[in-house]
């Protein structure tokens, strides 16, 4: 698949900003978005201090939606809906990328979904019918993702929208940046890893875990549906 730029709406923070080290490090034009442009523009300053020639740019969260081929919103569940309403009328006729998990402080180790099952369906409820709403990223460690760490030490991915042809243009996007990633099937799905990212905060808790990730055992690797 040929690279594809890639909106990071709320690029600041540390999935955010993960996501966008592992995607330069694989040649993928980034643009950075925040609610303010000045605060993405500094992210993207640092990014591109830290890795000559980096493709990186920082915009307002709308901006950055309007200029990038793909979309990813790694915002925390609480500002999801108006990070959604900010992008929307940008995202139409795009593929968006939800890393949103609904984790409720304090009791972020305690699965809490919301009511419409997942925080993808809501996504794809605010965004509307024109936008293709896919689910990843809700098992991996933002440090690790940023961090150099390889597919099997980051664990495996799955991926869910009810749009085929979009959840293997992001399977190939997360297989480009040289991370494990699977179809997990339609975006009702996602309620699965949602709820299995409280879980692995407990086992961090309860084991003393560095940063537990997903890994899934019988599936013959690089095999077609």
């Amino acid at each position: 698949m040929p690279s594809k730029s890639l909106a990071i709406i709320g690029g600041t923070g540390a999935l955010g900003r993960g996501l966008a080290v592992r995607a330069l490090r694989h040649d993928i034009a980034v643009c950075i978005g925040s609610r303010t442009a000045e605060k993405a523009e500094a992210a993207a300053a640092e990014l591109r201090a830290q890795n000559a020639g980096a493709g990186v740019t920082g915009a307002s969260n709308a901006a950055a939606a309007q200029a990038a081929d793909l979309i990813a919103v790694t915002v925390p569940f609480g500002s999801q809906l108006e990070t959604l309403r900010a992008i929307r009328e940008a995202a139409q006729g795009k593929i968006v990328i939800d890393a949103t998990v609904p984790l409720v402080p304090p009791r972020v180790a305690r699965v809490q979904l919301p009511p419409e099952g997942c925080a993808a369906v809501r996504a794809q409820k605010e965004l509307g019918p024109d936008v293709r709403v896919v689910s990843a990223l809700h098992t991996v460690a933002a440090a690790r993702l940023g961090s150099g760490a390889s597919a099997q030490e980051i664990g495996d991915i799955l991926v869910f929208g009810d749009d085929e042809a979009s959840r293997e243009a992001v399977v190939a996007l997360l297989t480009q940046m040289d991370l494990a990633a699977l179809h997990g099937g339609s975006l009702a799905n996602s309620a699965a890893t949602e709820a299995f990212t409280s879980v692995l905060i407990f086992l961090n808790k309860r084991y003393g875990a560095d940063h537990a990730g997903l890994r899934l055992i019988g599936i013959e690797r690089g095999r077609p549906d």
